[in-house]
């Protein structure tokens, strides 16, 4: 399997469900363009008590659309406009005009993000995956208090991410919308993993409290999902 596959493999899932309905935001238009606002792929209310409805909805229905939104304008004109979503974000270096770099990765970044959680979450990874995690840290418990330590301490906004990396597993964590993908990336890798730190994601129920909703995470994460990906990467 190669590299266009696998993301294919982490998207496909959101793009081929039946769209979300939220009265919340009925009737809210997008934007033109290439880039489109995938469902989520679970009722807003899914997640709870560990990720509250209303912070599902405004965060999908109003910050990840407009990131689709903003990117949509930022391309437009341009040949990235005819790039997927994939092949666009691994083109971004340093001299990617902000908005480009900034809603393209805030796109991907959310696409991927909802497809590695789930209401039936809370349980381990399994076969391969568990063995990799084990080999690298020793247990499970360690890699979560690792991947806790590199969410909760990215200064500011920004994602903590489990990827592969040749054919080992490493955290790492980005600011902003950056991802491992990116050409700029310091430590580049195919995520598998990723929580988002940006105060967004959380502060309607956790407050300023960073730490315990990177606790809660561990319970609405779908290691189904992230040992999917893990396999693909692995074959890439």
């Amino acid at each position: 399997m190669n590299r266009s596959e696998f993301l294919k493999l982490a998207f496909g899932s959101a793009l081929t469900l039946t769209a979300w309905q939220s009265s919340a935001f009925a009737g809210s238009a997008q934007a033109e363009g290439p880039f489109k606002l995938p469902p989520l792929p679970f009722d807003a209310s899914a997640l709870e008590p560990h990720i509250d409805k209303q912070t599902m909805e405004i965060h999908h229905g109003k910050h990840h659309k407009a990131y689709v939104d903003n990117l949509n304008k930022a391309v437009a004109g341009s040949a990235m406009a005819s790039l997927s979503i994939d092949e666009l974000v691994k083109k971004i270096d340093s001299s990617t005009p902000a908005a480009i770099r900034n809603n393209g990765g805030g796109h991907w970044n959310h696409t991927f993000f909802w497809n590695i959680l789930g209401a039936s979450g809370g349980k381990q990874p399994s076969g391969n995956l568990s063995d990799a995690i084990t080999k690298k840290f020793g247990s499970f418990d360690k890699f979560k208090e690792e991947f806790g330590k590199a969410a909760a301490g990215r200064f500011g906004s920004g994602w903590a991410w489990l990827i592969v990396s040749g054919k080992d597993v490493e955290i790492v964590s980005t600011p902003n919308q950056d991802n491992p993908l990116m050409a700029l990336a310091e430590k580049k890798g195919t995520p598998i993993l990723g929580l988002d730190v940006w105060e967004h994601a959380y502060y309607l129920k956790y407050q300023n409290r960073r730490p315990d909703y990177v606790t809660a995470f561990w319970n609405v994460v779908n290691w189904s999902k992230v040992n999917e990906l893990y396999n693909a990467a692995m074959k890439a």
